[in-house]
């Protein structure tokens, strides 16, 4: 792993960190589904960092080949997406 692709690795995973204790908090104030929807996107693209970096660094493998993309990686490319797709429809249907 080279010098530079640690230097973002690091950012990621500390601004990520920061990004997914703030989610936690809203968490613990907010019921809404809307908010949940922003919450579980920030947790899911934490957690796909986190996932990446160690598929990255060989400490997990990926089995299953989708595309040509791990199956995993997909997944946490795509369902955050979907949550915050989710969390503002919800928060345009409460607004109108």
């Amino acid at each position: 792993m080279e010098h530079g692709q640690i230097i973002v690795w690091c950012i990621k995973l500390v601004l990520g960190g920061i990004a997914a204790f703030l989610a936690i908090m809203l968490w613990s104030k907010s019921r809404a589904a809307s908010w949940m929807c922003l919450v579980a996107s920030v947790l899911i693209s934490y957690a796909g960092i986190i996932f990446d970096m160690m598929l990255s660094l060989g400490i997990i493998t990926a089995k299953i080949i989708v595309f040509g993309a791990p199956l995993a990686t997909l997944i946490f490319a795509i369902v955050p997406s979907i949550f915050s797709i989710a969390a503002l429809i919800l928060i345009i249907k409460d607004v109108a």
